[in-house]
C-alpha cells in the first residue's frame, strides 16, 4: 500500500488531444466540427466538441458516414502520430516545471504531486499549470486535484464537464459525497465494463453506493484493486505514484495494410519495416530482446473465415541489433505463411527484454569485440533516421519506394515538429 507522502494528487488531462494538435497549427479550425481518423482512415478515434454535438462517436466507421461529414463540414485528419508524439513530450516537459514528481500516465495525461497547500494556492496552481501548457504549446488542458489518485481523476472529469473546461479542487468531504452521488459507478478509474455489470446486478449505481459497501464484501468480490478504488473513494491513497514506469517486458509494433497482401514477398517487406521501428525503440530504452514473435492475420470483417497465425524463435543471446532480429522474424514468417490468403495485418513482438547492461555471456558466444562495431552502426543508423526522418537508412529486405501495403494515411497533416521539410512557413 501506497505511503502518503505528498498532500496533494493533480490530474492534467489535454482537452480532446488529437484534435487540440491540429488546431495548434490551423487555427481556422476553431469551432469547426473535427475528427481524426484510425490506421488507414478507417474510422474516427477523436472528435472536437462540436463534432460530438453533431452526434459523431468515437469507432464510427467512416465510409458510413462520410455524405453526412461532408454535408455538415466536418474536416477528417488522417492519425499524425509524429506530431502527437512530439507535442505530449512537450506537455510533459511543461508540466514538470511545476512539480518533480511527474507521472505520465499516458499520452494526453500525467499526475502530478504536491504538498500540503491551502486551498487558495492550490487552485492558483492549477490554474497557472492551464496557463503555462496553452501559452507554451497550444494545447488547452483540465486540471483535477483530489488527496487520491482516484478522486483526481474523478476531479478532472468534473473540470471538463465545466462551460470551457477548468479546474476542480476535489478536498471537501461533502463536495466529494456531492460528486460521488452524481457519478454512475461505471465510470470510476479502475471499474471495468464487467465490475460495472457486476455493481448494477448487486443494485450499486453510483460511486457513492460503492464507496459506502463494506470493504470485506468489496474484497470478496471485486478482489484486492477493487478495494483499493474504495478506499482512494474515501480519501485513503492506496495506489502508488510511478516517478519511474515499471521495466518493460515486452514491444510490439504492428500497423494493419492500406490493401491486402497476399504474396510472401509483400509480407516479408511489411514484416521487416515493422521489425526495424521495434527495433529502433528498443535500443532507444537500453534493452535487448530475448526472443521474437510474429504474427499476421486477415481481415475480421470479410465474409471469408479469418485466419490467424502466430510463431516464435528464441534468440542464441539477447539483442538489439536489427539485423538479428529482422533476420529471426522473416525465419518465423515463412513457417506460419498460408498462401492463398489475403493478409490485412502483420506485427512483431519482442519477448524477454532485459537491460543492455545485464546480458549474460555464455562460453561459446562470439566474442565481445564484435559487439563495438555492431552497436556503432546501430547508433550511427539511429542518428541519422533522428536527424533527417524515420525510413531514411532501412534494410533493404523492407523494399524501397512506395507500396500498396503502406498504411493508408491520405489525410494527414504535416509533421510540423519532427520533419524539416515539413516545418510550418510564416509569412
Amino acid at each position: 500500500m501506497a505511503r502518503d507522502v505528498h498532500g496533494m494528487y493533480a490530474m492534467v488531462d489535454c482537452n480532446n488531444f488529437y484534435v487540440s494538435c491540429e488546431r495548434v497549427f490551423d487555427p481556422a479550425l476553431e469551432g469547426r466540427p473535427v475528427v481524426v481518423l484510425s490506421n488507414n482512415d478507417g474510422c474516427v478515434v477523436a472528435r472536437s466538441p462540436e463534432a460530438k454535438a453533431l452526434g459523431i462517436v468515437n469507432g464510427e466507421p467512416v465510409f458510413r458516414r462520410k455524405s453526412f461529414f461532408v454535408r455538415h463540414g466536418v474536416r477528417m485528419f488522417s492519425s499524425n502520430y509524429a506530431l502527437y508524439g512530439d507535442m505530449s513530450a512537450r506537455v510533459m516537459q511543461v508540466l514538470s516545471r511545476f512539480s518533480p514528481d511527474v507521472e505520465r500516465y499516458s499520452i494526453d495525461e500525467a499526475f502530478l504531486c504536491f504538498p500540503a497547500l491551502a486551498r487558495d494556492r492550490l487552485l492558483e496552481t492549477a490554474g497557472r499549470i492551464r496557463l503555462a501548457v496553452r501559452q507554451w504549446t497550444g494545447i488547452p488542458v483540465c486540471v483535477g486535484m483530489a488527496r487520491t489518485k482516484t478522486l483526481a481523476k474523478l476531479a478532472n472529469h468534473t473540470a471538463k464537464r465545466m462551460p470551457g473546461g477548468g479546474n476542480c479542487l476535489l478536498d471537501d468531504a461533502a463536495e466529494i459525497e456531492g460528486c460521488l452521488a452524481r457519478t454512475p459507478a461505471g465510470e470510476i478509474w479502475g471499474i471495468g465494463r464487467r465490475h460495472a455489470r457486476f455493481l448494477h446486478e448487486h443494485g450499486i449505481e453510483t460511486a457513492l453506493d460503492l464507496a459506502r459497501r463494506p470493504r470485506e464484501w468489496v474484497r470478496r468480490h471485486l478482489a484486492l484493486p477493487g478495494l483499493h478504488t474504495v478506499m482512494e473513494l474515501n480519501q485513503e491513497p492506496c495506489i502508488p505514484f510511478e516517478r519511474n514506469p515499471p521495466p518493460v517486458r515486452s514491444l510490439m509494433c504492428s500497423r494493419s495494410f492500406g490493401t491486402e497482401v497476399a504474396d510472401l514477398g509483400s509480407l516479408e517487406e511489411a514484416l521487416s519495416t515493422r521489425v526495424q521501428q521495434a527495433a529502433a525503440k528498443l535500443r532507444a530504452k537500453g534493452m535487448a530482446a530475448g526472443a521474437v514473435q510474429v504474427f499476421v492475420e486477415t481481415s475480421r470483417f470479410r465474409s471469408e473465415a479469418y485466419a490467424g497465425d502466430s510463431g516464435c524463435a528464441v534468440l542464441p543471446a539477447p539483442t538489439s541489433f536489427t539485423h538479428d532480429l529482422n533476420a529471426a522474424a522473416l525465419q518465423v514468417l515463412r513457417g506460419i505463411y498460408r498462401p492463398g490468403f489475403a493478409y490485412r495485418k502483420t506485427g512483431v513482438l519482442l519477448l524477454d527484454l532485459i537491460s543492455e547492461g545485464c546480458r549474460q555471456l555464455h562460453l561459446f558466444d562470439a566474442p565481445v569485440v564484435r559487439e563495438g562495431p555492431r552497436k556503432a552502426l546501430m547508433a550511427a543508423m539511429d542518428r541519422v533516421n533522428a536527424v533527417h526522418g524515420r525510413g531514411t537508412l532501412v534494410l533493404a529486405s523492407s523494399g524501397f519506394g512506395a507500396k500498396p501495403w503502406h498504411m493508408r494515411q491520405t489525410r494527414r497533416s504535416p509533421r510540423y515538429t519532427t520533419r524539416w521539410a515539413e516545418l510550418p512557413v510564416v509569412r
